[in-house]
């Protein structure tokens, strides 16, 4: 299933690509397969409050995010080999380098995830 991820608080979009890792398998995999993401794409991570990006082959900006949908921790540019975690989050947007700062994100920001 993909969403389309909106930044409600700064009428920004996050992605229209976004798929879901939900199941141990999908969390345990995540982007390990991947060679990089297009803009628009990316991974919501359910349920989750901390990622690794050992064995990965790019960067990417991370967003934590809240039950709320809120953003409560943002990661930019996340090497590979690195850790970073965020207790109170949720779930987890792995997105690519610089969505960040294209879509203004700010801690407490509420974001909406619509089907596509």
């Amino acid at each position: 299933m993909n969403f389309r991820v909106t930044n409600i608080t700064r009428g920004t979009s996050l992605g229209d690509a976004i798929s879901t890792a939900g199941s141990s398998a999908e969390r345990k995999t995540g982007l390990l397969k991947h060679k990089g993401l297009e803009r628009g794409h990316g991974l919501w991570i359910v349920p989750c409050e901390g990622v690794h990006s050992f064995f990965m082959k790019f960067a990417i900006d991370v967003i934590y995010i809240d039950k709320k949908k809120r953003i409560r921790k943002l990661v930019r540019q996340m090497l590979p080999w690195r850790l970073s975690f965020c207790l109170p989050a949720h779930s987890v947007l792995e997105l690519p380098v610089g969505t960040i700062d294209e879509c203004r994100c700010e801690n407490g920001d509420q974001l909406e995830f619509e089907t596509v």
